[in-house]
């Protein structure tokens, strides 16, 4: 059986690298809401995945369940990779908008597959894709599959490969998906070869997925959740998978916060997730659980605001917002991933932080770590690490006063009378307003843990991270989602890249002795107000310089490059 519809355009070939020597590579794929885009691009990087190249995948898309415009972005490499680039070298396009949007960004010797049934264009490689999955059987939805089956065969992937992965990814409707892409593979010319590396597949997964599962290593118990973008996902993962945490939805995030506090208190380890408008709301919460020493993980991933703002896109402008959330003298940790690894490395470290030290703690991460795809790659072991146990007989004291603020635990159900409180308390959790003495140790007592915080952050290795040139004089300090496109950027300057992990209790320690030889400090950050520069002024460390983007999108290493032309 023919295509119905299939040309090539006028391209010179001549132009077009063999993909063994196309080291690192970007493909776009997109369409309107509900065409399949991003099911499109996780197929693709799956297949060269299995071939050996590291992956990054960045999925845009609006507020809209249908409609729009949605787009993935897959890069792939042969070494790891830290951020997307702006440059494409495939677009392989489902409706016109992502031609019209897209092609100024592909190379000269870059190559569109696009749906003829929808776009008219007079290069590239042009596919009746819709009709060609109605003449199978199939529905128009399944044009993706089309546009998939006509990369694989471009790039020379061997079939089987492309069958394998269809098996695993299309359970419902694989004989007709197959059809399909046999159909067009057979029609389709290969223009590359697409040839295994030598490196092994690795796992693929988001930020999410990943800070879930380090979690779950660590013990988690309970994850509470009301459904906020960019968080969501978490809620969906845990819930869909056997790894020992009950899941439960609530009806909003003040049921969340204080459902989750409860469970604390009953020796459950807890964990929520949110964005910044429902974090505002537990914010309350934040306080009871420092006053009641209730151990608690806040996942605050951020995307642009302020109130709604832009939902479904990415920001950095809660910082300043999680550092000060809470009234009173709050003690807690907030630690900032930027990739899959850190998110599940510290998403079980936090877990046990937390509660070694009986405080909340939030994991701040945004939009593109939380829904962007990464090859996992760590080999370090999260463990749930035990805690300091009470074994005295008689009166239980819960708020025991000791030299590091860190009092025995006992839970509800065994012999002890176990009080919370929000009150101010004594050692027993009994109020004493009327006593200034008692009112003042305790809150010594409490503060004394965040001494100890700060100690345990002085000796870590990895509360910071450095890149690049590290006897540079001109430096970059960024966080998060910035650290990727910052390190990639400042390859081309000789820059030292300097990413700060843990935020509170900040780690100044390192980050000085970092600084020691600096001549020119440049923050790079993804906000308006330069929330990092400030923490960073409140510690004693000016900057020279800001980057600053806060247009809801990501933070490209062309814009840092960009700007770094003029500064340095």
């Amino acid at each position: 059986m023919e295509v119905a519809f299939l040309f090539f355009s006028n391209y010179n070939r001549s132009k077009i690298s063999n993909i063994k020597n196309m080291k690192d590579f970007t493909i776009l794929v997109g369409g309107q809401a509900g065409q399949g885009s991003r099911k499109a691009g996780l197929v693709i990087a799956k297949i060269l995945n299995n071939l050996g190249y590291r992956i990054f995948i960045y999925d845009d898309y609006e507020s809209l369940i249908k409609g729009g415009h949605s787009f993935s972005k897959i890069r792939a490499s042969d070494k790891k990779i830290f951020t997307q680039s702006n440059e494409l070298n495939f677009i392989l396009a489902l409706n016109q908008k992502t031609l019209d949007k897209h092609l100024n960004n592909l190379k000269d010797d870059g190559i569109v597959i696009f749906n003829s049934d929808e776009i008219k264009f007079d290069k590239g490689l042009g596919i009746n894709a819709e009709t060609i999955a109605k003449e199978e059987g199939g529905s128009s939805i399944m044009a993706n599959t089309a546009i998939i089956a006509a990369f694989a065969k471009t790039i020379g992937v061997d079939f089987d490969l492309l069958k394998n992965t269809f098996q695993k990814e299309f359970k419902k409707g694989f004989d007709i998906n197959l059809k399909i892409a046999e159909r067009i593979y057979n029609e389709v010319d290969e223009r590359l070869k697409a040839e295994k590396l030598d490196n092994k597949p690795l796992p693929l997964i988001t930020g999410n997925e990943a800070l879930a599962l380090g979690a779950a290593k660590a013990g988690l118990d309970i994850y509470y959740a009301y459904p906020m973008t960019p968080a969501t996902s978490i809620l969906h993962f845990l819930a869909g998978h056997k790894l020992g945490v009950n899941t439960i939805q609530l009806e909003n995030e003040i049921s969340v916060i204080i459902a989750a506090l409860g469970s604390a208190y009953a020796g459950k380890r807890s964990m929520v997730g949110t964005s910044g408008g429902g974090f505002a709301l537990m914010t309350e919460g934040v306080s009871f659980a420092a006053i009641a020493e209730l151990p608690i993980i806040i996942v605050n991933s951020q995307r642009a605001g302020p109130a709604t703002g832009v939902p479904t896109y990415t920001g950095q402008a809660d910082l300043n917002f999680v550092l000060n959330a809470g009234h009173g003298d709050i003690v807690k940790f907030t630690i900032a991933p930027s990739n899959a690894d850190e998110c599940f490395e510290w998403g079980g470290r936090i877990l046990n932080l937390a509660w070694k030290y009986q405080t909340p703690a939030v994991l701040l991460v945004d939009k593109e770590i939380s829904e962007s795809t990464f090859n996992l790659e760590t080999n370090q072991e999260i463990k749930k690490e035990e805690v300091l146990l009470s074994n005295e007989e008689g009166s239980y004291k819960r708020y025991k006063i000791t030299d590091n603020g860190i009092s025995p635990l006992a839970f509800p159900g065994g012999d002890a009378i176990v009080k919370a409180t929000s009150y101010e308390h004594n050692e027993f959790g009994l109020t004493v307003e009327e006593s200034e003495e008692e009112i003042m140790a305790m809150q010594e007592k409490r503060l004394r843990k965040f001494e100890a915080m700060q100690e345990e952050v002085d000796l870590m290795a990895d509360a910071i991270k450095v890149y690049g040139k590290k006897d540079s004089k001109n430096v970059l300090i960024t966080w998060g989602s910035s650290v990727g496109p910052s390190i990639e950027a400042a390859e081309n300057f000789d820059l030292k890249v300097i990413q700060i992990i843990v935020l509170e209790p900040f780690p100044i320690i390192q980050v000085m002795k970092e600084l020691e030889d600096a001549s020119q400090v440049i923050c790079v950050e993804q906000n308006a107000l330069g929330q990092l520069t400030s923490l960073l002024s409140k510690n004693g460390i000016e900057a020279d310089e800001l980057i600053l983007k806060y247009s809801s999108r990501v933070i490209q290493k062309e814009e840092i490059e960009d700007l770094l032309k003029e500064i340095i």
